[in-house]
């Protein structure tokens, strides 16, 4: 391995699962086991053997799985004290996991160890070499976690290191160096971080990060920096308290900036849907905030600011989106010119230059809806229907002449009706429908009314649905922003209404949701 080269081990199905609302199946956990090795990733630790029924299982078919590249590790600590290695059940269990790599924690704290572990500094040493030797000779890799590594070298450096030096001994191929409470700054840890690689070898060290200071990226980084040929993280920066470091930010960091390599570099491209497949996994919703792969990483909303990405890419991104997988998007809105128009109408599939007569109306009208509280950065689809009406490109696919809602509570029921009537060319429609809520009632009134004349409308669902008080202030009178969020299993859209009724603004986010399904032409 050449001195540009880092090994990547993934720990999100181990301490990753250990944060607040993140769980995943066996079948989960096979699948994302898959889905790592098909990117690249050098190390996949699993959890830890015999904890649980889950991880039980998880190991018990993990060794059918057919990997590439990656190393599968389970996960466990040292053997206990006043015991022999060869008869520590933990030991046993990570052997009979069939995993080629073993990932064992040990202490390196003095508190950790006369307190936690409440034996002594000499046999916790033991401990950790009988641990490693017994697992080495069994012809496993091993890799030794040094918990709460960096408190520990700053209340006694000597013993800290002479832990590490137990771990080599016993032949452990790694020593990685935890930052267990996530409280350690970057300088500090970068200079530590030197100290070890100067005592062991770069080839032996590798830095494991938590993100209580927000610094979780950075040390990692910075370790890297400091000569740490192994990194440790969970993608999207699952884990406990308020995460590990955050993987899907650490790459593209060793390979845009800091010039560094790993196996899983030529895949970096794959990174922002990487990142969209866990957080669909763990039923989380995406942080359009990611840096690098987030919905808004390369969002340029100030029209300066667009119209000079438009020019020169690099003078408002960092680097060019489509390396991590991702794009640049355009926000309109009130601080939204002429430049930001044109190359948001571009995105939305619209041919339109700064020349065209309908350009003043379509920002003027614009800003003027913005003013009112209209918001349309997650409503592609109601802007799209705004530009083709000013270039008079939008077609007329029904009008609606009225509509009523009704809520009554039956019993122990609560049931919204909704009544619409509208045409369809020329035809006139009234339909009634009921659900728990009245927009439910109108969604289903509205679509049974179009149903006969446009069948397509059977694929569309509403996926999501938010609602924002604008002028709290104005009590019961305030004006209110509705986001719905449709999909027809092809493509997902997301439309927008305002109006001081939230059942109005409801109804003006739902058509607009029907009127850009049957625009886009989608069966």
């Amino acid at each position: 391995m050449n001195s540009t080269t880092v090994k990547i081990y993934d720990t999100t199905l181990r301490d990753g699962t250990q944060g607040e609302g993140i769980s995943f199946s066996v079948t989960d956990k096979l699948r994302i086991a898959e889905k790592l090795d098909a990117f690249g990733v050098d190390y996949i630790e699993g959890g830890f053997p015999g904890s649980n029924p889950r991880d039980i299982t998880f190991f018990q078919e993990a060794r059918n799985l057919r990997l590439k590249h990656a190393r599968l590790a389970a996960f466990g600590a040292t053997r206990r004290a006043g015991t022999k290695a060869a008869d520590d059940t933990q030991l046993r269990l990570l052997l009979d996991s069939g995993m080629p790599v073993m990932t064992i924690v040990g202490k390196t704290w003095t508190i950790q160890v006369t307190d936690i572990l409440r034996t002594t500094l000499e046999e916790n040493l033991a401990m950790i070499e009988d641990s490693a030797r017994f697992l080495t000779t069994q012809g496993r890799e091993v890799v030794y976690d040094a918990e709460h590594f960096f408190d520990g070298y700053k209340a006694d450096p000597d013993y800290a290191l002479r832990s590490l030096a137990a771990a080599i001994k016993g032949g452990a191929g790694n020593l990685t160096l935890c930052d267990t409470n996530g409280g350690t700054l970057v300088d500090e840890f970068k200079a530590i971080v030197a100290h070890v690689v100067a005592e062991f070898g770069a080839d032996k060290v590798g830095v494991h990060c938590h993100n209580d200071s927000g610094l979780g990226v950075a040390l990692s980084l910075a370790g890297v920096d400091a000569g740490a040929t192994l990194v440790q993280g969970t993608i999207n920066g699952y884990g406990e308290r308020v995460g590990n470091a955050n993987l899907v930010t650490i790459l593209p960091g060793l390979f845009l900036k800091m010039g560094r390599t790993a196996h899983c570099a030529p895949q970096l491209g794959e990174l922002r849907e990487l990142s969209l497949f866990f957080d669909e996994l763990a039923n989380l919703r995406p942080d359009p905030k990611a840096p690098y792969v987030g919905a808004s990483a390369f969002a340029h909303k100030g029209g300066q600011h667009a119209n000079a990405a438009q020019k020169v890419k690099s003078s408002y991104e960092h680097i060019d989106p489509a390396l991590v997988g991702n794009r640049t998007r355009v926000l309109v809105s009130d601080m939204a010119g002429r430049s930001s128009m044109v190359m948001k109408a571009k995105e939305l599939g619209f041919a339109l230059d700064e020349k065209n007569p309908a350009m003043k109306t379509l920002v003027e009208e614009l800003k003027e809806l913005e003013f009112r509280g209209y918001e349309f950065e997650a409503a592609d689809a109601s802007l799209r229907l705004l530009i083709a009406k000013c270039l008079g490109q939008r077609r007329t696919f029904f009008v609606v002449e009225g509509y009523r809602v009704i809520v009554e509570r039956r019993g122990a029921d609560l049931v919204a009706e909704a009544t619409v009537k509208l045409k369809v060319d020329g035809q006139p429609f009234n339909t009634v429908a009921e659900c728990t809520g009245p927009v439910g009632a109108l969604d289903k009134a509205l679509r049974l009314a179009l149903e006969k004349n446009y069948p397509q409308l059977g694929t569309l669902t509403l996926r999501d649905y938010k609602v924002r008080i604008l002028d709290s202030g104005a009590g019961t009178g305030a004006r209110t922003r509705v986001l719905i969020e449709s999909g027809d299993g092809h493509a997902v859209w997301g439309t927008v209404g305002v109006s001081d009724n939230i059942i109005d603004a409801s109804w003006e986010a739902l058509t607009d949701a029907v009127n850009y399904k049957l625009m886009s032409g989608s069966v």
